[in-house]
C-alpha cells in the first residue's frame, strides 16, 4: 500500500478519497487553487499545495504544477477523482513518465474509450451489443443522411468525442438531417475540438443502466452490479439507484458479462464503468429488455456511493489496493448485494429556470441528523460548510444525499425523508425539486426512463 498519495482534485471527491486514504494510513497531499485556500479538501488532507488562479484551466488543469507537486511532497501515486484530469490519457502518461502511480486505467485504455465510434469498433469485435447505426469515419453529411434513412427515423445524432449531451441531436425527419448534423457538428467542434459524428437508432422509452466493474493488474476482473442512472435533465443525472428497478437475475448477468468483456477488451484496471441503454417496450415488462453498449467511463464514477450502499464496499479502498499491486479482494461469485440505494445529487441551479447553475455563498447547511453522526440509512458527501461560496468557476455541485433501505420502498421513504430535513440557505438550488421528483408517481412505481422530468 501507498504511503503517501495526491489528490489532483477538490471538493467532495477530494474529502471522499482523503476520508478512505486517513482509514487506511495513507497520507494525502492536497492541491487547491487562489479561490479554494480554505476550502473543506485542503484541511481534509495531511498537506496542502497551491497550484494556480481561481479557474479549473489555470490550476487544476495545470498537470505540470500538480506532477511537481507531487514530487515536492514525497507523493508516491496520483488520484484524479472524477472531471479535471481523471480521463486524461496524457496526464496518466506524463504521471508515469515522472515515477507516479496513475490511481485509474492504464492510458491506452483511456484512449480507447475516448471516442465514442473507435469504442463501438471495439466493442463489437467483443461481442459487446451496439445500437443500430452508423459508427464509422465517413462523416459526408449525404452519406450520414443516406445512413440515417436506412437506419429508419427518429435517429440520434451523437458527437464521437464528447459527453453530457453536447453535440447530441435527435431527428424525426429526413428534410431536418442536415440542418441538425451541423448544429451537432458545431457543437462538437466547439466542446471537443472534434466534430466527428456517429447515427444510431433512437431507443424508445430508453433507460439508463451502468454495471461497475473492477479489474486489478492480474487480470482478473469483476462487476460489482447496476446502478440505474435514468432519471436525467439534459443527459446530466440527477438522480441515481441500485439495483435497478425490474432488473432480472439474468439479465443482470447478461449485462455484468457483457461489461466485463467491454473491460478486458481495452486491458483495463481499476473502477470502471460501463453505460448501457436498455430498451424497453413497455414499464411493467422486464422480460423484453435490450441493452445497447453507451460507452464506458474509464474512472470513478459521481455515484459510486450507491454501489457502496448496497455492496458494503469502499471502491475507493478497491482502487488504492489495485493501483499499488494488489488482486482484487474477492472473486465474482463472493461478491453480493443487499436493500436498495439511492442518491440525489444537491446542486446550486434554478429548476424553474432551465436549471441554470447559480453562485453566492451558503449561508446554512443543516443535513439530516442521521447524516451528521454517520448513522447507515443516510449519507452526506459534500466539500463545502456554511459559510462556503458557490463559484462560477467549478462544478455546482453542493453535495450528494445517500439513502440505503432494505427495499426501494424503503430507501424511497428515507430518500423523501431526508430531503425534508435537508436545510440550504443563501442561494438558489434543487432541493424543491428532488422532493417533487421523487414523489411523482413515475419514479415511486419506477416507471423509468430518460424523458421523465422533461415529460412531468
Amino acid at each position: 500500500m501507498f504511503q503517501k498519495i495526491l489528490i489532483a482534485n477538490r471538493g467532495e471527491i477530494a474529502c471522499r478519497v482523503a476520508q478512505t486514504a486517513r482509514r487506511l494510513g495513507v497520507r494525502t497531499v492536497a492541491v487547491y487553487s487562489e479561490a479554494d485556500a480554505q476550502a473543506a479538501h485542503v484541511g481534509a488532507c495531511d498537506e496542502a499545495v497551491s497550484i494556480g488562479g481561481l479557474a479549473a484551466k489555470d490550476s487544476y488543469l495545470q498537470w505540470q504544477l500538480i506532477l511537481e507537486a507531487a514530487k515536492a511532497t514525497g507523493a508516491q501515486a496520483v488520484h484524479p477523482g472524477y472531471g479535471f484530469l481523471s480521463e486524461n490519457e496524457d496526464f496518466a502518461r506524463a504521471c508515469a513518465a515522472a515515477g507516479l502511480v496513475f490511481i485509474g486505467p492504464p492510458p491506452e485504455a483511456i484512449a480507447a474509450m475516448g471516442s465514442k465510434a473507435a469504442a463501438k469498433a471495439l466493442m463489437a469485435e467483443a461481442g459487446v451489443p451496439l445500437v443500430p447505426g452508423y459508427h464509422g469515419d465517413n462523416n459526408d453529411p449525404q452519406f450520414l443522411l443516406g445512413q440515417a434513412e436506412a437506419i429508419g427515423f427518429p435517429v440520434l445524432i451523437k458527437a464521437s468525442a464528447g459527453g453530457g449531451g453536447r453535440g447530441m441531436r435527435r431527428v424525426d425527419r429526413a428534410e431536418d438531417f442536415v440542418a441538425a448534423l451541423a448544429s451537432c457538428q458545431r457543437e462538437a467542434a466547439a466542446s471537443f475540438g472534434n466534430d466527428h459524428v456517429l447515427v444510431e437508432r433512437y431507443v424508445t422509452r430508453p433507460r439508463h443502466i451502468e454495471i461497475q466493474v473492477f479489474a486489478d493488474t492480474q487480470g482478473q476482473c469483476v462487476y460489482l452490479f447496476e446502478r440505474d442512472c435514468s432519471v436525467q435533465r439534459r443527459h446530466q443525472k440527477v438522480l441515481e439507484e441500485a439495483p435497478a428497478p425490474g432488473m432480472t437475475e439474468a439479465l443482470r448477468k447478461q449485462m455484468g458479462e457483457a461489461a466485463v468483456a467491454a473491460a478486458k477488451a481495452v486491458n483495463y484496471v481499476g473502477a470502471g464503468t460501463v453505460e448501457f441503454i436498455v430498451e424497453q417496450t413497455a414499464y411493467d415488462q422486464p422480460e423484453s429488455m435490450k441493452f445497447y453498449f453507451m460507452e464506458m467511463n474509464t474512472r470513478l464514477q459521481v455515484e459510486h456511493p450507491v454501489t457502496e450502499a448496497i455492496t458494503g464496499l469502499d471502491l475507493v479502498e478497491w482502487q488504492l489496493r489495485v493501483a499499488s499491486g494488489e488482486a482484487l479482494p474477492l472473486a465474482q461469485e463472493q461478491v453480493r448485494f443487499s436493500g436498495h440505494a439511492i442518491e440525489a445529487r444537491i446542486c446550486a441551479e434554478q429548476p424553474e429556470a432551465g436549471f441554470l447553475p447559480a453562485i453566492g455563498t451558503l449561508r446554512t447547511m443543516r443535513t439530516p441528523e442521521a447524516a451528521r453522526f454517520e448513522v447507515a440509512p443516510v449519507r452526506i458527501d459534500s466539500g463545502v460548510a456554511a459559510g462556503d461560496a458557490i463559484s462560477p468557476h467549478y462544478d455546482s455541485m453542493i453535495a450528494k444525499l445517500i439513502v440505503h433501505g432494505g427495499d426501494r420502498q424503503q430507501a424511497l421513504a428515507r430518500m423523501q425523508a431526508a430531503l425534508a430535513e435537508l436545510q440550504v440557505t443563501g442561494l438558489h438550488h434543487n432541493v424543491g425539486f428532488l422532493r417533487k421528483l421523487v414523489g411523482t408517481e413515475s419514479f415511486s412505481q419506477a416507471r423509468l426512463d430518460t424523458a421523465l422530468i422533461e415529460r412531468e
